[in-house]
This record gives structure tokens, sequence and C-alpha cells, in this order.
């Protein structure tokens, strides 16, 4: 199998094993990709007279048929899927399929290639984490007046709200699509042309190329295009690393409240899995593995993070090792997302529950605070409550958390503020990826 970088030899086989590695496995989730950036390629190569208009019509016509081939397999001779594309088009189109690799790197090849997985990834993730977040906007709107204990250190606090609880996590989330919407601005640059980090010397068109891919924009200096590499990477994997944050905190509480002890919420049958040995337990697994699944992901980051810091200027082969943990943090992202909506739509809140748990000295600042407003300092106030806890009194927890009116309290949660976001993000979500299925669909056609 002929190598793109041929020198005449054979290397040895287990040097050839370590080095390839599975990237002839990873390499399967590109090869839409591929196919796609080579497209546009011979498109830019017929632009600048190196392809003639009929040769770029059978390199088109072939590179089309490699995702129709059922048949098409990436070997670990092949080392890629750059490699297995090109030794495929020479196989269909002789000397032909040889040109397609002109005026390009392995090392610019494999980054439009993730550059543009990744950003479909990136669009898929988005789509799902607003569903989640208007899964955790209907459950805070429909529980406003269910009144439950608030928590610091583990011991109840002061009364709250089911409603403050899931908006809490809903604001989080959408801060972290912040993140991801700045990691995608990062990702959306066209490396294309850069070559090996220092150009090359025949007149490309770099801006034809990203256009045609739907790219904002060209990733300008040929040199910072290799130097990028694990950095941004690392930076779209930061990003996924805080949704999961939030979801590992939100599923460690939702296990927590939904034990027995508590009972605040209830997870369907359907969503728990047994034991081997005791026939009462109804678990909730798929709970603890998105709390486990956040672990991994902050592995991803530090992988990435590890690998690309104090390499010398340029590429070198350590950034091979930067692929797995991308598209496998996507993919575990993705999942994650998917399986805290699926639960999150079959939560049951158990308003009873959480409205008995709120016990009379929850309402202790409560009674400090309306002292105060009978004209008493604070701190005697403090005193005086604490030093007769024991003749507190149960008020009205619904009357108690509506009556807190400050701007995010559980009287005025704001609800309205963030499902503007969400509709206003869906909108912009929906025209960014008719916009890159657009480009793509229009070179595949």
């Amino acid at each position: 199998m002929t190598k793109l970088w041929q020198k005449g030899y054979e290397p040895d086989k287990e040097i050839e094993k370590f080095t390839v590695g599975d990237d002839y496995v990873l390499d399967n989730k590109l090869l839409k990709f591929d196919v796609v950036g080579s497209i546009a390629h011979a498109e830019m190569l017929a632009k600048a007279k190196i392809l003639k208009p009929e040769e770029l019509k059978k390199l088109k016509t072939e590179l089309k048929n490699i995702l129709k081939n059922k048949q098409f397999e990436i070997k670990q001779e092949d080392e890629d899927v750059h490699t297995a594309v090109e030794n495929y088009l020479t196989k269909k189109l002789g000397d032909l399929g040889k040109k397609i690799h002109t005026a390009r790197s392995r090392n610019d090849h494999v980054l439009v290639d993730t550059k543009l997985y990744t950003k479909e990834q990136l669009l898929e993730i988005e789509t799902e984490l607003l569903k989640l977040c208007s899964n955790l906007l209907n459950l805070a709107k429909n529980n406003k007046n269910t009144a439950m204990p608030g928590f610091t250190h583990t011991q109840k606090a002061m009364p709250s709200s089911a409603a403050l609880f899931f908006g809490a996590f809903l604001e989080s989330l959408l801060d972290d699509l912040i993140l991801i919407k700045t990691a995608y601005k990062l990702n959306n640059q066209c490396p294309l042309g850069s070559a090996a980090g220092y150009g090359v010397s025949l007149d490309i068109d770099r801006q034809l190329v990203s256009d045609l891919l739907g790219f904002e924009k060209v990733q300008n200096n040929v040199l910072y295009v290799q130097n990028s590499r694990g950095k941004i990477e690392s930076v779209v994997l930061s990003s996924l690393n805080h949704v999961m944050l939030d979801l590992s905190k939100l599923a460690n509480n939702l296990i927590w409240f939904s034990t027995p002890e508590f009972n605040f919420f209830s997870i369907p049958e359907k969503f728990t899995t047994g034991s081997s040995i005791m026939p009462q337990k109804k678990n909730p697994d798929v709970l603890e593995l998105v709390r486990a699944k956040s672990s991994v992901m902050q592995s991803y980051v530090l992988q990435v993070e590890n690998i690309a810091k104090d390499l010398p200027i340029g590429y070198n082969r350590d950034l091979q090792l930067t692929k797995k943990p991308l598209l496998e943090g996507l993919e575990l992202a993705l999942s994650a997302i998917k399986i805290m909506d699926l639960v999150l739509s079959g939560l049951n809140v158990n308003k009873e529950a959480c409205k008995k748990a709120l016990s009379p000295e929850i309402f202790a600042t409560d009674a400090a605070l309306g002292l105060v407003k009978n004209g008493m300092p604070w701190r005697e106030a403090y005193k005086k409550v604490g030093a007769n806890l024991d003749k507190l009194k149960s008020e009205d927890p619904v009357k108690n958390i509506l009556g807190k009116k400050h701007i995010g309290a559980t009287g005025n949660l704001g609800l309205e503020k963030s499902e503007k976001t969400i509709k206003e993000e869906i909108n912009s979500l929906i025209k960014e990826k008719e916009n890159f299925s657009n480009k793509i669909n229009k070179l595949m056609s």
C-alpha cells in the first residue's frame, strides 16, 4: 500500500504499528469530511489551473463514489483516511489521482477534517443542550409553588423551591452554551493551504476553499495553524467539560433527592437497573455513569493540554494523539446531554414530600429578618432567634417562597429571561446549521 510519504523503502512493521496507532480506525468518523475537503481543494486547484475542468469532474465523481462504496476500508497500512482516499483515486484514475494532494500536507489535511467534524458535532451538541435547557425551563415553570428545603453544607438551610433548583441548572447550562459557542468560533477557521505550516510556492486561493467549506474565515498565519493544534481542541473539550461538570452535579443531586430518605423526586422504573443479588433494588445507574463520565471528560482535557504544551514550534507527531480525546469527548458530551434530557423528561417532583421536609428550624433566618423589619439590629435578632430555636414554628412554605421578590429569588425567578435566551439561541442555531449544511450539500451536488 503506497504511503503519501513513500521514500522507496518499507517501514519496520512494529514501527508502523506503533506510529499509526488507532488513527486508521478513528479516521472512519472523518471520511465524509475528508471527501468534502478534497472536493473543495480540487475546486481550488482547478481555479489555479493545476487541474483541468475534465480532471476536476472525474475527481469529484470518484470522491463522491467513496461515500457510496460500502466496501471502502481504511487499513492499518494506509495509516490514515487521507492515504486511503488518495490510493482509491489513484487506483480508479491513475496519475490523476496523484494530483489531489498538490499544495496540501497531511498536517492541514487532518486539521480540515477534524475542524469540519467538530463543527458538525458542536452544532448537534448545541441542539441537544437547548432541548435539555427547555426541559429544565418547563420543570421550573411547573414548580414555582413547590416549596422544598434549600441546603448548605448538606444541612437544611432556608426555604427554597423546586423551580429555583431546576432554574439554577438551567442558567448554568446557558452559560456553558456561551463557552461552546466561543469554542465553535475558534474552531471555525479554515486551515487548508497552510500545508506543513509554511505555505506553498503555488498561487492557491485559501479564501475560496474556506468559503466553499462554510468556514467563517481563513486561519491566517500558516505557522499558527500548526501551533494551534491541541490549543483549539483543548478549548473545545474544556467547554464540554463545563457542561459535564453541571450534568454531574445535577445527576448527583437527583440521585440523593430520589432516595427514600428524601423522596423529593422519583425516577421512572424504566430508567433504573436492578441488582443481581438484591431483588428490591432499582438503581439510578444512568445518573451514576453521567457523574463518572464527567471525570472522563476532564481526563480528555488534560490529555490534550499535556500533549500540546512545551512542543517545539511547527508540527510534531505528538499532536496525532490529540485526535482521539477530541473525537471521544465530543461523542461523550452528546450522549450525556441526550441521556440527561431523557431522564428529566420522566422525572416526577413529589410536592408533598418536598413540603413536608420544611421543618420549623428552616425558617430561622426568615424569623430573624422579621425582627429586623420591626427595627431590631440584625446581630441581636440573630442571637435571639438562635437562643430560641425550639420555639420556632413552621410558616406557610408557599407564601414564604413567593414572598421573596428580589431579582432571582424564589418569588421572582426571571424564567422569562431564560426562555427568551433559549428562543434566540435556537433561531441562531437553525440558521448556522442550515448554512453549514447548504455548503456541504452544494459541494456534494
